[in-house]
């Protein structure tokens, strides 16, 4: 593919578009009109954006990119299930996208409600209980470091995450492993608006 990226170069355009955003200089590309109708048979995003479905974590906006840029899944606390897999190995296999983020967030409503399943002992009811559950392992493994604050969970979880990704898809993991593709996980501070890497796999 001609225009393939390296997962570093991926990671580096989404940094330098962070950094527009955190200054209030966002140039919002991709956007216009003649951008969509080139896009209407084809996609060739260089990221894919697995966060969190906050309102607040916009994606394209935070990272300063446009239509066609990066390829976006999101769920309450980047919870992982099997639409999950299948959307972000679609985007390793099909798409060939070099990078895959990891985006949780400080204050996590998701993570909260983990971290106080766990205090407690009360798991909420519905399907909210499946989000809970499927948080709890990174919640229990920072308190095991005594870390308790809520901050510090959100960054272990987006770790974890990053490894749950490597253990639950052979095809993501082959593709890392092969050095097309590289998985981080990202932390985004809400006041300031950055983005803060806290973990790496594969060569970025």
């Amino acid at each position: 593919m001609s225009n393939r990226i390296s997962p570093y170069d991926a990671w580096q355009r989404l940094l330098e578009g962070n950094e527009r955003f955190v200054a209030g200089d966002s140039k919002h590309p991709n956007q216009n009109a003649s951008r969509r109708s080139e896009l209407v048979h084809t996609q060739n995003p260089f990221a894919v954006i697995f966060g969190c479905a906050d309102s607040r974590l916009a994606a394209e906006i935070i990272f300063d990119v446009g239509l066609g840029d990066v390829f976006v899944v999101r769920t309450a606390g980047h919870v992982i299930d099997d639409a999950v897999l299948g959307s972000l190995e679609y985007a390793v296999s099909v798409l060939h996208v070099p990078l895959i983020v990891v985006l949780g967030h400080d204050n996590c409503g998701a993570v909260t409600a983990a971290k106080e399943a766990v205090e407690t002992a009360e798991v909420p009811h519905g399907h909210i209980r499946d989000l809970v559950e499927r948080i709890t392992p990174s919640v229990l493994s920072s308190l095991h470091e005594h870390k308790t604050d809520i901050n510090d969970m959100v960054v272990e979880h987006a770790k974890q995450t990053v490894r749950r990704l490597m253990d639950s898809s052979r095809m993501i993991y082959d593709a890392v492993d092969n050095y097309a593709t590289a998985v981080v996980g990202v932390a985004y501070r809400l006041e300031e608006g950055r983005a803060q890497l806290v973990s790496t796999s594969g060569v970025l």
